[in-house]
Formats: structure tokens, sequence, C-alpha cells
């Protein structure tokens, strides 16, 4: 059925003949059509890494196949979110091994992101704790691949974007609990300086993660929340959560009815919300006992919160630094500063060490900006790149919308043997989408597709 789709950041939009399997010879038939695909869970990407003109939706591949609730192991079809997975985990004294920051992400969208969450300077990303997979190529075949079978599709779908296939099964790892609760510590830094000691101090902390102020200047450059959390034992909850410490949270939720009007996000919206914010915590550090959903998932209680950016749109932009490379941080925090571009959600966090082809976590400091789509913001990022490139870093696939290919190939070092992996097993580009065409990965430069010149979205057009 044809429909116009979007990612989370609601840009760019496009019209694409969308197809959707609940079993496996459904999807035989459609990897099997002369038509060029790439697999879509719930959309919840930013960028344009899932469009293209062919999307096979994995939503109604979404069931359970085994749970070993003794060892840990949970089997699932790939379309099941994350959400769907916590309720049945939660009550056995499971939880995700590692988890972003919304539940509403298919399994199978998690290992094609690689995604990563407030522990990974501890538990790595989520595909260190895959223990096999089920892909679907381009000839039809059904591959399982592990950290020690058929390690090259294994290596290269981590991360992949869905470039070597359809992620049909998966098998992975969890994390043994007590209770559904978290105990949590906040601890305000007054500037930049005092985050990054923080996290150096709290480093032994299972998760954590800062709110950032990105506008403030001088003494208070740079003001953070620093949150942290352990899973809560069960001497550390009340009575009341004693009488049931393996809850499920109550699912309220409030719905964004609509996209609020552009000009609503300006820097004195955005410097309104960062003292408001930044005020909230009267002490220095406050210590409670909350729920997992408003740690990990604050805003998954705010359905279609994304509307807040309004019509056009918004990129998030996230990039890793290294540890050494400060100065970097420094750099596109003034820059954002002295451009007025703010983000009410500016997340940092810190990445442990991470060797992998193409995932994008590696040792350093990983910031997330959402900054509302506007005529000249292409360009600006475009410098910040430039800043990036040259402390070392990189930017996440995942998030990406504008990219330019030769950004991707510099922070990436392994690009070339990701592109030979993906020649293997996808040799006629089956599995292709706007962002990889976009990137070269499944095209040559100048080239066509589908017989027709490849227009990339502008940012006029997006902003009218």
């Amino acid at each position: 059925m044809k429909k116009e789709i979007a990612n989370w950041g609601n840009y760019p939009v496009i019209e694409s003949d969308e197809k959707s399997f609940s079993y496996t010879d459904e999807l035989d038939k459609l990897v099997a059509q002369p038509k060029s695909y790439i697999a879509r869970g719930n959309g919840r990407c930013y960028g344009d890494a899932s469009l293209a003109d062919n999307t096979i939706s994995t939503l109604k591949y979404d069931k359970v196949l085994s749970f070993d609730t003794e060892k840990g192991l949970l089997e699932v079809q790939s379309g099941i979110t994350l959400d769907q997975v916590l309720d049945i985990i939660v009550p056995k004294g499971w939880f995700l091994p590692v988890t972003p920051g919304t539940k509403y992400i298919t399994v199978g969208g998690a290992i094609a992101s690689d995604v990563h969450g407030k522990n990974h300077h501890v538990d790595g990303a989520f595909s260190h704790h895959v223990i096999e997979m089920d892909v679907l190529l381009a000839s039809g075949e059904t591959l399982t691949c592990s950290p020690t079978e058929n390690t090259d599709l294994f290596e290269a779908t981590c991360g992949g974007m869905g470039l070597t296939g359809v992620i049909e099964r998966v098998i992975f790892d969890l994390k043994k609990i007590e209770t559904s609760f978290i105990k949590q510590k906040q601890v305000k830094a007054e500037n930049l300086e005092e985050i990054l000691q923080l996290f150096d101090t709290y480093a032994h902390y299972t998760y954590s993660v800062a709110w950032i102020d990105c506008l403030k200047k001088g003494k208070n450059f740079g003001r953070s929340i620093l949150i942290l959390g352990e899973h809560a034992k069960k001497e550390d909850l009340d009575d009341k959560q004693k009488n049931d410490p393996l809850q499920l949270p109550k699912k309220k939720q409030i719905t964004f009815p609509f996209n609020l009007p552009s000009w609503v996000l300006n820097t004195f919206t955005v410097k309104a919300f960062n003292f408001l914010y930044y005020g909230k915590n009267f002490k220095k550090e406050i210590n409670n006992v909350v729920s997992y959903e408003p740690f990990f998932y604050p805003l998954d209680a705010i359905l279609h919160w994304n509307r807040g950016y309004g019509k056009p749109g918004f990129i998030q932009y996230q990039f890793v630094l290294p540890l050494q490379a400060k100065q970097g941080l420094i750099d596109i925090l003034n820059r954002i500063s002295d451009e007025g571009i703010g983000s009410f959600l500016a997340v940092l966090k810190v990445f442990g060490k991470q060797e992998s082809l193409i995932s994008f976590p590696t040792e350093g400091y990983t910031l997330a900006l959402d900054i509302p789509v506007r005529k000249g913001l292409f360009e600006f990022l475009d410098e910040l790149d430039q800043i990036v490139l040259k402390y070392g870093g990189r930017l996440y696939m995942s998030k990406d919308a504008r990219m330019k290919p030769e950004i991707l190939k510099a922070g990436y070092p392994h690009l070339d043997r990701f592109k030979a992996i993906i020649k293997k097993f996808n040799p006629d580009f089956k599995f292709r989408s706007h962002q990889s065409d976009r990137l070269l990965l499944t095209k040559e430069k100048d080239s066509k597709v589908n017989g027709t010149a490849v227009v990339l979205p502008k940012m006029e057009a997006a902003v009218k």
C-alpha cells in the first residue's frame, strides 16, 4: 500500500509502497520480486535510514519463540518491540541488557542501529548481547550468523542499517533483576568542566547520562544535570513497592495532539526551558527510587512528542568524540550557543571501548541534539561535521538525514570492508534505502536508481 512515511524526526517525508508479512514464506515471496526494498520496524530512527520507495514492515512478525527464564535467554521474531519484550521479561525478573531512550523500537531495529544506552561504558551496545540471528539474504537464502558463525554477516548486520538483508529470528541474553525499580541519583553540575569530572567520579555506576544546557554562556557554560542509576534491590524499596517488587509501570500516557507552529521553538523558549529544567533540582544532589519507566523512557509517556518540533520536522544530530578531545565538545557547544540553535533535548553520555565494523559507539563522549529543521540548518551542521572530524569523531547513521558521503568515510575506518560485505550478501543492492543511496553505500556517485535520478530533499523545500 502506497502511503507517506517518515521516521521519528518527521524529515524527510516520502511516499513508499509498504508491504508487511506475518510468516517467513510471505517474506520470501516479497524478496523474490524484482524490486529493491528496505526492512522497516517502528520508524523510530530519526533520519532516512529505513525510508525507501519500497519498504517491508516487520511489525506483524512479532512473536516470542522461546524464553529460558533460568538462563535469561530470549528468542524472538525481529518485529517485536522492546515494550512488548519488557511486559514479558520484567515480571520474571529479567531486564533488557541494553536499551535506548525509547522502548518503541523493534529488536531488528535495535540490531540494525546497534543501539546503545546509559550503560555502554559497562555493558556495551546491543550487539554484544546477541547470541545468534537469522538473516534473509537477497538470494533468498536464510543464514544463521553469530560472533562465531558467518561472522562477516554478523558484523555487517550489527549497525549495518538493514543493508545485508532482513533480520528474521534473534536470540539475545538478558540482565537479571530483583525489582523493576531504579535507585536513582541526580547531581547538578555548574559547568561543562564539572560534568565531565562527575562522569569520571561516578564511572562505577551502571547507568549514567547528563542533560546539558547548550545555550548558557560564561561561568555556567555547559551546566548540566547528571542522572545515575542502578537496578534497585528489594531492601531499597518502601513498603508499598515491596508488595510487588517486579510490577510493571502503569501505562499512563498523554498525546501531543498536533504539530506546534515552527515559531514556538526559538532561542527564547529554549533558554526558558533550560532555566526551569536546571532549576527544578533545588538541591545539589537528589536520591530516590523510581520505576524503570521514567528513568529509561521519560519521553515515551508523551505519544507523538516529535510533533512539538513542528511540521518541518527536526534533525537529531549525534556525534562521538574521543575522551581526550574535550576541546571538541567546547568548540561545538560554543558554535551552537553562538548560532542560537538550542535543543530542549541535549543528552551527553560516555561510551566505553568498542571495536566494531560499522557500529557507531567508540570510546569517548557522545552528544545528541534535537534541532528543528529550518533554513540554513544543514549548512551549519556541515560546519559541525568538520569540527567532529577534526577531533577524530564520527556521526551516528541511525540519526542522520543529511550527512555527506565523505563525512561517513572519514569517520568510519572500516567502511570499505563494510561495503565489500554488503556487495557479497547484497550484490545487486536488493536492500537499499534513501540513506544508503545518499551515502553511496548502495550506488555509485551520480548513478541512477530504478532508472531515475535520485533527488535528495532540499532544506528550502522543507521550510515554508
